[in-house]
């Protein structure tokens, strides 16, 4: 790990923040952080990601819905500002109800939650990242995922994302077959 540098504190530096009409404020104390534990139900996926604006649940829904017939999911997207709501929509009131809570529990500014039910991120995901308002996605995945959260005065972020366990040991010739195997197996692979 590299080594905790103080922050520059000497008056020419601050002149020369103070003429290019920038302020920083000094840290404060006060920035808590939080674990945020979510157990996947069988059968859903969820893909968790930020966005910047208000038009990201159409632009969403419209990516997802003609990405595959019949797909089922649900969309929420935290407000950063002006009313600050929780945004959904979907084509599935459980998927939708699910991501609702969970955008409402992780409470980060600008970040979205899908849920999909029956249907794999991988078959999405390129559709999701294109939406112009996406910033990034932190995970998609079935795995139960811990976020790990900051919050800092009146809001919140995701400072990363737990997802499933840690490696238990290193990949057999054995295991080697039978990932090849299950890849075939479900059709991702020839």
């Amino acid at each position: 790990m590299g080594e905790y540098l103080e922050p520059v504190n000497n008056a020419h530096h601050s002149r020369l923040v103070e003429a290019k009409g920038f302020h920083f404020p000094r840290p404060r104390p006060g920035v808590e952080f939080a674990e945020l534990e979510i157990s996947v139900p069988e059968g859903y996926q969820i893909i968790i990601g930020q966005s910047h604006f208000i038009k990201t649940v159409e632009d969403l829904y419209e990516a997802l819905a003609t990405s595959s017939p019949g797909i089922k999911f649900g969309i929420a997207f935290c407000e950063a500002s002006g009313k600050a709501l929780v945004r959904s929509d979907g084509t599935d009131g459980d998927s939708t109800a699910m991501a609702v809570r969970l955008a409402s529990d992780i409470g980060a500014g600008h970040c979205f939650v899908i849920v999909l039910r029956g249907s794999f991120p991988i078959n999405v995901l390129d559709r999701v990242r294109s939406v112009q308002e996406v910033v990034g996605v932190y995970c998609a995945t079935s795995n139960d995922v811990t976020v790990i959260l900051a919050k800092v005065g009146k809001g919140r972020a995701i400072l990363g994302i737990v997802d499933g366990v840690s490696p238990k040991g290193s990949e057999t010739r054995s295991d080697k077959k039978e990932r090849h195997r299950f890849l075939r197996t479900v059709g991702y692979k020839k």
